[in-house]
């Protein structure tokens, strides 16, 4: 039996690949590569010492999706495929519902065919929108303000509707906060296409040049040093929540959401400061104007995940920044800019 990982050519996916691997489990992953390379699944396979079965399919071709179903001797799914940039949501929403929402519908039918019922589910910080509610916990109230949030939301309700239909579903969403970093290795990592969409890729295209300098949207709210503070966590630790979570599902029934976390938050000047420690170098930075709906804070409550899972993040920012930036600088392949002058903005 095998683990069916969609979308797992992405950077989540990747690192979760190689962790699912490492424990024993074989695996399947799909993915259309819209977004990321073939490369990076190869990467995988020589990072773990152990090869498996590559799909390039779509999740919306139904038929494709059976036939990986029909073929394969699937036990659990882990959901990751779908658009993820908050930005971009906003400018093709209908992209977003397209892939997020109906993919997720017929991945869902595709298992119901089959009989498979277990399936651990990439959602995000973003169901929550703007909550002044710190730490934020899972029983916090949901009120995406994005079309790319409310996808997820959306998706988790889907869900939840699925298991009062037929209680032998067992469900984990996982509401990530911010991952950042890469593979101690630095073979795999967060792979860009464009102007990075956050924060710590940012950085190291400033970093290596590519980019002039880094955005600092507002540095007049009230926190330690005037600006913003995110919760980011290494996704080593993510992709091992991932593995918690499957254990979890594989061993009895039930929807459940769980935040991973680290529970502590780290201003912009602090991500800034790191990065420089981690590159031995200046990251130049221009303090404009806030954008409107950014909160001054926003950082996790873990506390369900430990109790529930029995996971926590174990690596703290120096290694989130140092693993990021040994990613990059020997990775510039995968980071190619057209107009390094572009200063963009990027998603927190």
């Amino acid at each position: 039996m095998a683990i069916l990982v969609t979308g797992g050519a992405g950077y989540i996916g990747t690192h979760t690949c190689v962790e699912l691997l490492n424990k024993g489990y074989d695996i399947v992953v799909l993915d259309k590569l819209s977004k990321s390379k073939r490369e990076s699944v190869n990467r995988v396979m020589e990072i773990s010492g152990r090869s498996f079965k590559f799909e390039n399919v779509d999740l919306v071709e139904k038929k494709e999706l059976e036939r990986v179903f029909t073929e394969n001797k699937i036990e659990a799914v882990v959901h990751f495929a779908g658009l993820k940039s908050v930005g971009e949501s906003v400018k093709k929403p209908l992209d977003y519902y397209r892939n997020n929402v109906m993919g997720t519908i017929l991945l869902c039918e595709a298992m119901q065919q089959f009989g498979v019922k277990n399936v651990v589910i990439s959602s995000s910080a973003a169901v929550y929108g703007t909550t002044k509610q710190m730490p934020i916990a899972e029983d916090a109230p949901l009120g995406p303000d994005n079309p790319y949030g409310r996808t997820k939301l959306m998706i988790e309700e889907i869900l939840r509707d699925l298991y009062v239909s037929d209680s032998e579903w067992s469900i984990a969403l996982l509401r990530y906060f911010n991952p950042v970093g890469a593979h101690e290795s630095g073979r795999i990592g967060e792979d860009l296409n464009g102007i990075p969409s956050n924060l710590a890729p940012y950085i190291t295209q400033v970093a290596v040049g590519r980019l002039k300098e880094v955005n600092v949207f507002g540095n007049d709210y009230q926190t330690k040093d005037g600006t913003g503070v995110r919760d980011y966590i290494h996704i080593t630790d993510l992709a091992k929540g991932h593995l918690k979570a499957l254990d979890k599902v594989l061993a009895g029934n039930g929807v459940e959401a769980y935040n991973l976390g680290t529970g502590k938050g780290y201003s912009v000047m602090e991500m800034i400061a790191a990065f420089e420690n981690a590159t031995g170098q200046k990251i130049p930075y221009k303090v404009v104007d806030r954008r409107p709906g950014d909160v001054s804070v926003s950082y996790a409550d873990p506390a369900k995940a430990k109790r529930m899972l029995g996971w926590e993040a174990q690596k703290g920012i120096d290694e989130m920044c140092a693993d990021a930036w040994n990613w990059q600088k020997n990775n510039l392949y995968a980071s190619l800019i057209k107009n390094d002058s572009v200063i963009g903005e990027y998603e927190c």
